[in-house]
Formats: structure tokens, C-alpha cells, sequence
């Protein structure tokens, strides 16, 4: 575990808190997509979280839990990518189809071995996502799979035609084609989809690119497979080999430690544990930087997209659970990490496409935990919550000068001097949000915001804050942690004072 010695905290003084919105210097739109979730089957992400079957005594729509379904409509999901992870590179989408009855069982031998009946397959994920209002974000099978099966299953999904994998879909019930946007054509094809070399991925790409065709109006955004982390070789490689004939490319990063060979609890942290884990997400800021920088060298017309598939934290699992599984629970440190990325992920929607966090039901990150017929909303879900403001608005800079807090670590080069305060800011039809976290564990913080050029007269908004930074949400009290209305914010002569208590988020709409 940490050592204090390895981590010293000391608060480094500023002559105050400032935050300015240049609401006169807008950028970028961001994406709807930034928001956007991961379904593996994994653990009970798929099996027990989302889908239980139409014969389950859990209530359910159709097999889907109705109290998740619910949940994650309010959530407003834009885009959920499936079925892996790790998990796509072995899964051969044919066993998910047809009679439930028919389906062949598989052993899940990445994720703890377990066995899957293939109850959910491709119609119950399509489904799903017409029902939640998402867009289906397919991993395909690379690694253990070919082309010809990656093809008939895109054919299986978008053809409208006399075409033998378009009757077969109809012959399981669906006369009508879905709607598919994303392709991802391979996981991590540099480990668990392939062990490959970037060069061999390469060729792979455009191979699989070519048979991978658009029906019947339908466009696929296909997304290579890219780099984990500080890969920038990776990237590289991919920009050069494949370059415009991809439309996207991956990315992924977790925040997580791996010191001493351990991850470290989810809910029993020290106060230098979560300094160094907000040092550590914000870390995803320079590596942004770095493979913006080679894609911008390689497409200065910016017609390739980065899209960050796989983000968030990633502990130890809970104890006396499947260590395969990947259950973790969800205290305000999570939370934390999370607005703190987005406050991130807007600044560079130039390049960044999309995000999605891992992942959406009972697995590390998760907006939702479900055990039998409970269920508890994650402070993370929260965030996402009280942030979809942000969604398709146009982004407003925002310059923060505040009290800094002094990590040092012996693993990792981010930076040493964490800003106690993190800011975003965007517009929509009219009306300013405003997102800010106070980091601190200690104390509140005293916030000038200047608003030049803005006239604004009044300032609402929500507050998720808790006592504690390990506090969180159970099944036995599932409401610990939940959004209030915040009322620390007054407006006088256009600039905007706000008090925020230790351990807090919150989101502001000016009008």
C-alpha cells in the first residue's frame, strides 16, 4: 500500500480562488458521446445487471430490468459499446441468435471462467439500446475471429436486402435492419484481442476494412483498435499504415496504481491514497496532449477521430467476490475522478470523439449496482447525471487559479502540483453551465468566478457532496450520496460567488 513517506501533501498557497468562463471564446461543440458507457459480459454487467431473463421474479421489460432500465434512460446514455472488452475476441455472435433454447453455452475464460448461456446476444443488445435511445457501438471479433464473420454479422445487422444474413434476421423476428454507426474492428489487438505488433494490426485493418461494407444507407464509423496508455508507437504506426481509411482510432486508460502489485481498496484509502488518484486521472490530460499531437502530424484536417473506449478507475475486488468478476464499489473518490476527467475530455472535442467509461452495471467503475432485486445508483451515475448538460453544448474556456496540493510519487511523472479546484464550462440554447469540484478533503473552498461578457442574473443548480471522501451508496443505504439543490451561489454587478464544502460537485445553470 502507500507509504506516507512516499506521498507528502502540503497545501501550496494561492492569493485566491479564481475561476473565468471566456463565454467570448467558445470552442468546440462537445459530443454527446463524451458521455458515453461500456457493457462487457463481464462478472454480472450483462447477466444480473442488465438483462435477467423474461421468467426472472426480478422485475423485468422483456427480460431487462426494468429498475436498470429506468435508471439508465434518466441517465440519458448516448452511446454503449458491447459486448467487450476483452471478452469480444472470443465471442462468435452466431451462438447469441435464434432460439434461446438453441444457444450454445460458452466458458467466459477471460473473466473468471464463467458459463454464459448466449441468452443475451445480438437482438437483445440492439434492442436495448433502442429502448435507452443509445447508439450501438459493436466490438468486433479480431483476435479469434475472421473477416467472413465479422462481415455477416454487419450484413446480419444494417442489410435491408434479399441477402441471405438480412433473411436470417428476419427469420429470428426483426424485419427491419438497426442501426449501426460504430465498428470497432478488434480489443486491444497489442494484448488480450491478438498480442499483435502494430504493423500486423495494420494490415489486419484494412483487410477486415474492406469486407466490413455499408448497407443500405447505413455508414459505419470504423475505429481501429489503438494504444493503451503511453503507446504513442502504437498510435504512430496506425496513423501512418492505415491512416483515412480508418475513422477512428481507440485509446484506453485506467486509473489505477499497481503499486506493491496491488490496486488497493475501493472504500478503505488514505489521504495521500486519493490525492494520488486525483493525480493520477488527471494524468490522462498530457497523454491526450501526446497522441493528439501524432494524429495531428499525420491528419491536419482532423478527419480521424480519437475515441477514449475504456477510462476509470480500477481497484481490488470487494472482498469474498470472484476476483474475475471485477465488482468494486463507488465512494466519492470515484465520483471525483469522474468530473475531473470530463472537466478534461471537453477541452480537446476537436480530436476526442467519445468516451466511455468502464463499466455501466457492477463492474469497476460502474453507474449502477444491482444484488438480486436491489439496486443502488453509484455516485459516479451521479456525475454522469448532473454533467449531461454538457452534452452537444459548445464549450467555454475556462481559466482556474486556486490552492494547489503538493503529490509526489515515485511511479508516474504527472505533475506534482494538483489544483484543489477543477472547472468546465459550456452553452445551449441560451443558458451557461457551469461544473466545479472542490477536491479538497479538508477544506471548503471560496470561489470568485468572472463571467465577462455575460449577463446573467441568476444562478441555480445541484450539489453531490458527503462528509466523508469514502462515503457511499448500499445496498442497506442506498442514499447516502445523492444530488441536492445547491444555494451558495450569488450574482452581483456579473460576477458569480460560490462556496463549495469539502468533497463536492456541482453543476450551475445561469440565467
Amino acid at each position: 500500500m502507500f507509504s506516507a513517506a512516499l506521498l507528502a501533501a502540503m497545501t501550496m498557497p494561492a492569493s485566491a480562488q479564481i475561476v473565468t468562463v471566456h463565454a467570448d471564446q467558445p470552442g468546440e461543440v462537445i459530443p454527446k458521446e463524451i458521455y458515453g458507457q461500456f457493457a462487457e459480459h463481464l462478472g454480472s454487467c450483462i447477466y444480473g445487471g442488465l438483462w435477467v431473463g423474461p421468467d426472472s421474479k426480478i422485475a423485468n421489460t422483456n427480460g431487462y430490468r426494468t429498475d436498470v432500465l429506468n435508471a439508465l434512460k434518466d441517465l440519458k446514455v448516448p452511446v454503449l459499446r458491447w459486448p467487450g472488452g476483452c471478452f469480444a475476441d472470443e465471442y462468435h455472435w452466431m451462438d447469441g441468435i435464434g432460439p434461446k433454447a438453441n444457444r450454445p453455452k460458452m466458458v467466459n475464460n477471460n473473466w473468471g471462467g464463467t458459463v454464459e448461456d448466449n441468452s443475451f446476444g445480438t437482438h437483445e443488445f440492439f434492442n436495448l439500446c433502442e429502448m435507452i435511445g443509445a447508439e450501438p457501438y459493436l466490438s468486433g471479433n479480431v483476435g479469434s475471429g475472421t473477416v467472413e464473420e465479422l462481415a455477416k454479422w454487419v450484413e446480419y445487422i444494417t442489410s435491408d436486402g434479399d441477402s441471405p444474413m438480412a433473411n436470417l434476421r428476419r427469420k429470428n423476428g426483426r424485419e427491419k435492419s438497426w442501426n449501426l454507426k460504430y465498428l470497432g474492428v478488434g480489443n486491444e489487438s497489442w494484448g488480450c484481442g491478438g498480442d499483435m505488433r502494430p504493423e500486423y494490426y495494420a494490415d489486419l485493418f484494412r483487410r477486415y476494412g474492406v469486407y466490413c461494407r455499408n448497407y443500405d444507407g447505413h455508414n459505419l464509423y470504423k475505429v481501429a483498435s489503438g494504444a493503451s496508455d503511453y503507446d504513442y508507437d502504437w498510435t504512430r504506426v496506425l496513423m501512418d499504415r492505415v491512416g483515412n481509411k480508418m475513422n477512428g482510432i481507440s485509446l484506453h486508460f485506467y486509473t489505477v496504481s499497481g503499486w506493491d502489485g496491488s490496486k488497493g481498496s475501493a472504500t478503505d484509502f488514505t489521504k495521500d491514497q486519493y490525492y494520488w488518484t486525483i493525480g493520477k486521472c488527471r494524468e490522462i490530460d498530457d497523454i491526450l496532449q501526446k497522441h493528439i499531437s501524432i494524429m495531428n502530424e499525420k491528419d491536419p484536417k482532423n478527419h480521424i477521430g480519437l475515441l477514449l473506449d475504456e477510462w476509470g478507475t480500477w481497484w481490488d475486488v470487494e472482498p469474498g467476490t470472484n476476483p474475475g468478476h471485477l465488482f468494486q464499489q463507488n465512494t466519492m473518490r470515484d465520483a471525483m475522478v469522474a468530473s475531473t476527467s470530463f472537466d478534461i475530455f471537453h477541452k480537446y472535442t476537436k480530436r476526442l470523439k467519445m468516451a466511455n467509461i468502464a463499466q455501466i452495471v457492477n463492474v469497476l467503475q460502474s453507474m449502477i449496482l444491482t444484488k438480486d432485486d436491489k439496486m443502488v445508483l453509484t455516485p459516479t451515475y451521479y456525475v454522469f447525471k448532473m454533467y449531461n448538460v454538457h452534452q452537444d453544448a459548445t464549450y467555454l474556456p475556462v481559466d482556474v487559479h486556486c490552492d494547489q496540493i503538493e503529490v509526489s510519487d515515485q511511479n508516474r511523472k504527472f505533475p506534482s502540483k494538483l489544483p484543489l479546484v477543477s472547472a468546465t464550462a459550456s452553452q445551449k440554447d441560451g443558458k451557461i453551465h457551469i461544473s466545479l469540484s472542490n477536491i479538497s478533503m479538508d477544506k471548503e473552498q471560496t470561489i470568485t468566478i468572472n463571467l465577462p461578457g455575460v449577463k446573467a442574473t441568476k444562478a441555480s443548480g445541484e450539489i453531490l457532496t458527503s462528509a466523508k471522501i469514502d462515503d457511499m451508496n448500499t445496498f442497506e443505504n442506498p442514499n447516502k450520496v445523492k444530488p441536492a439543490t445547491f444555494k451558495e451561489a450569488k450574482i452581483e454587478k456579473g460576477v458569480l460567488k460560490v462556496t463549495l464544502p469539502k468533497n463536492s460537485i456541482v453543476t450551475l445553470e445561469l440565467n
